[in-house]
């Protein structure tokens, strides 16, 4: 399994439009094959900042879900959104018993 998290900030003035376009990213990222639980959360330190939280099955999952369009446009959107980002980071995660 994978774990990915990122972030962004918004701008005052656009961070209702891009927290709609993040839980709409959200939402259609659930749907895809390998995709265990995806997320966003408002920072409660900085109301502006959105931040990701997603686990996938398998890089093989998360390769397709970068290259989905959805995934491409809610890029796109972000860059015109946000006042910053985080780098995305993928974690290997190993599961013991």
């Amino acid at each position: 399994m994978l774990v990915v998290t990122g972030s962004v900030t918004a701008r005052p003035d656009s961070f209702e439009a891009l927290l709609e376009a993040s839980l709409a990213h959200t939402h259609r990222s659930r749907t895809e094959p390998g995709c265990v639980s995806h997320a966003v959360h408002v920072d409660c330190e900085n109301p502006l900042r959105l931040f990701f939280y997603e686990e996938w099955a398998d890089r093989e999952a998360l390769d397709v879900h970068f290259a989905q369009a959805g995934s491409l446009d809610f890029m796109k959107t972000v860059r015109e959104l946000a006042a910053s980002s985080t780098r995305v980071k993928i974690l290997p995660i190993v599961e013991r018993d």
